[in-house]
């Protein structure tokens, strides 16, 4: 079970990504979003699973020690790359945040989000998962899986738990808003409006967190 609990971390960092929450948001403001959203969560949540599962299975091929009282160096040592990888990008966006003032400038497709039909939508939830961020949370997923689930089933199971906390953020606001329109609209609108001001900020901190949290677990198996 141990696998289980090293990827819940990396899990919440890849859940509190601002890029799916804002698009969420854009979507679900739109006059299109009871066609657009329930795809793009379809999307968003799939392409979780097959990205970390991808990831894990190619982690097989890593080669195991001889001996089990030998450590993995060399899950170690990818983890030790991505992690100072990860750091390196949160320092580096944080500062970029920093500079370009208090509201952060979102990408210019966000804005046409609201009006993707529904393939596109699930498209663009699928595409979303191969950012360069994105990635390296699920290698480093998918490492840990490969290391530290003792079987099958518990591999399955970590990898759907990673999932279901990584599309929480984004399956938690569709499916309260479909359910609930009128209720959730202010919500929204202030969701929407904290993170434009605070949402990439605290993504930076997060990953840089996160990959310092993968550099010890590295560190750790040596």
């Amino acid at each position: 079970m141990q696998a289980i609990g090293l990827v819940i971390p990396i899990a919440i960092a890849v859940a509190i990504s601002s890029v799916p929450i804002m698009t969420t948001l854009f979507i679900l403001m739109s006059p299109n979003r009871s066609r657009a959203a329930v795809p793009f969560l379809v999307g968003w949540v799939v392409g979780i699973f097959l990205v970390v599962s991808f990831c894990a299975l190619l982690a097989q091929a890593i080669p195991e020690p001889r001996s089990s009282r030998q450590p993995e160096t060399a899950i170690a040592v990818l983890e030790i790359l991505i992690g100072a990888a990860l750091i390196v990008i949160g320092i580096v966006s944080w500062r970029r945040e920093r500079r370009s003032g208090s509201t952060t400038a979102m990408p210019s497709w966000l804005s046409s989000a609201g009006n993707l039909g529904p393939w596109p939508a699930a498209g663009l939830g699928l595409l979303l998962n191969v950012r360069p961020k994105g990635l390296l949370l699920a290698i480093a997923a998918g490492l840990t899986v490969r290391a530290d689930a003792d079987t099958l089933a518990t591999a399955i199971l970590a990898i759907v738990i990673y999932t279901l906390i990584a599309a929480s953020t984004v399956a938690v606001p569709i499916i309260a808003t479909l359910m609930s329109p009128t209720r959730m609209e202010p919500r929204l609108v202030a969701a929407h409006e904290w993170m434009l001001r605070n949402g990439a900020r605290l993504t930076s901190a997060i990953i840089g967190l996160i990959g310092l949290v993968i550099v010890i677990m590295g560190i750790a198996r040596l």
